[in-house]
């Protein structure tokens, strides 16, 4: 044989293995792509009337993403929940005020998208009512249901939320320089709000998430204030690689932001007054044996600035305190709020912007708000018309701003739960819209990316 036989008999081995190789490849990449599971939606039972409760179970979403559900394309009022880091998720609906007939439910995550058919039956021609103020919960990392117990009959009798002032059990909520406690009036406005702004929606009015009572619990985040003798429990958790471990100060029946039978976010927050430390939980559940279940868990000293390790949850999605956030009726009453407000969007950026230390989404999408995202009320906004009540709020969005911490409903600004707020009253905040509000560049006042103390404006 010659060299060139020698060469073109060695060439031509070689284009048989490089056809084998393409074969192998192709097959592997249509393989590959047959066995990814399509996103699914199901609903148990498939019928009902409105009111009813069905469950929602999906499979083949990205994992720990925020769900958006909607009926015949409109957006649902739903507890907000996240799929689990294996795409799955089981969430609990209530059927609205729907016509007779079939009606399609939808839910996207990210990218994906799911949708089922559901028969409404005929329902009374006079549906009850339903406050004006109407929650949705907001969500975290969600609890697997293997590992959340059943929670206690609706009969407990449940510890009083203790109304949250300035300073709840005489302890400040972190210290005076806490970016959380920093005005941000005189901040440059951000190269992205317009972007984030729009993907909130410029028109969709700002919701107080609190407020008296809703579906017979208290409409907001609870806070419960115990001595420094309150006996400590262990407490179990499912993301208990982002969590601190127990065991916490939490009393058995202590109260849960939703009541006890709630199917939204569960949170639980806890002061110890006597060693100034707040104990957050979310989807917390109490055990027979006095001890509690719950998805994460965070614990923060008052009189600290520190932040949580990058990367990690809390009981909120972008890893902060929940407490700093809340709208507090006392504070209110006093005529000021000396802080940022905590709200939610229903679409974020899978990035987290200092303060916030973990994001809740797969979107990359740079026209979304990343968590720690802060948002304040344009100056130029004219509030004189509104309650004496609803200008201190509407002076602490122009002054401190409020910070995205969740996924939830969009422009959806969280409060404690007190008897003593007006439902009809804070409903007129629902005046104030997105295109009324600024995203602003607070990364000028960081000193230390591990530490919320922030500089002087």
């Amino acid at each position: 044989m010659t060299d060139d036989d020698t060469k073109r008999a060695a060439f031509g081995r070689g284009a048989v293995w490089l056809v084998a190789l393409a074969a192998l490849l192709v097959t592997g990449v249509f393989a590959a792509t047959a066995s990814a599971a399509a996103p699914t939606l199901s609903v148990s039972p498939t019928s009902g009337t409105p009111g009813q409760t069905v469950v929602a179970t999906g499979s083949g979403f990205p994992g720990r993403t925020a769900l958006v559900f909607t009926w015949d394309g409109a957006p649902a009022q739903s507890p907000s929940a996240r799929t689990r880091r294996n795409g799955t998720f089981v969430v609990t609906l209530t059927l609205p005020q729907l016509s007779a007939g079939q009606h399609g439910l939808g839910v996207t995550a990210g990218s994906a998208h799911g949708s089922a058919l559901v028969q409404f039956n005929s329902v009374s021609p006079t549906p009850s009512s339903t406050p004006t103020a109407s929650p949705t919960r907001t969500p975290s990392p969600t609890a697997s249901a293997s590992s959340t117990p059943v929670p206690p009959p609706t009969a407990t009798p449940l510890v009083t939320p203790t109304a949250v002032g300035p300073t709840p059990g005489g302890c400040s909520v972190l210290p005076a320089d806490n970016i959380w406690n920093t005005r941000v009036d005189t901040l440059p406005v951000s190269a992205s709000s317009a972007s984030y702004v729009a993907s909130m929606g410029t028109s969709t009015g700002l919701h107080p998430d609190f407020g008296t009572v809703y579906n017979g619990a208290p409409n907001g985040i609870p806070l419960v204030v115990v001595p420094g003798s309150q006996p400590r429990v262990p407490v179990s958790f499912t993301y208990v690689d982002e969590s601190d471990p127990g065991p916490y100060p939490v009393p058995g029946s202590a109260p849960i932001e939703g009541g006890p039978s709630s199917t939204g976010d569960r949170h639980v927050l806890v002061v110890d007054s006597g060693a100034c430390t707040l104990y957050e939980l979310y989807a917390a559940y109490p055990n027979v044996d006095g001890s509690w279940s719950a998805g994460s868990g965070a614990v923060f000293p008052l009189a600290s600035d520190a932040l949580r390790p990058a990367g990690w949850t809390s009981a909120d999605a972008a890893g902060l305190p929940i407490l700093p956030g809340l709208v507090r009726y006392d504070e209110v009453a006093a005529g000021q709020i000396s802080h940022a407000l905590r709200f939610t969007a229903a679409l974020t950026q899978k990035a987290y912007v200092w303060p916030a230390r973990h994001d809740a989404s797969s979107n990359t999408s740079i026209t979304l708000p990343p968590m720690g995202t802060r948002v304040r009320l344009k100056a130029g906004v004219d509030i004189s018309h509104f309650s004496a009540a609803n200008q201190v709020i509407l002076r602490a969005l122009k002054t401190y701003g409020m910070l995205l911490a969740d996924n939830g409903s969009n422009w959806f600004v969280s409060g404690a739960p007190d008897p003593r707020w007006n439902d009809s009253d804070l409903a007129a905040l629902h005046q104030i819209v997105g295109s009324n509000l600024e995203v602003v560049d607070e990364s000028s006042l960081m000193i230390d990316s591990n530490s919320g103390q922030a500089r002087t404006p």
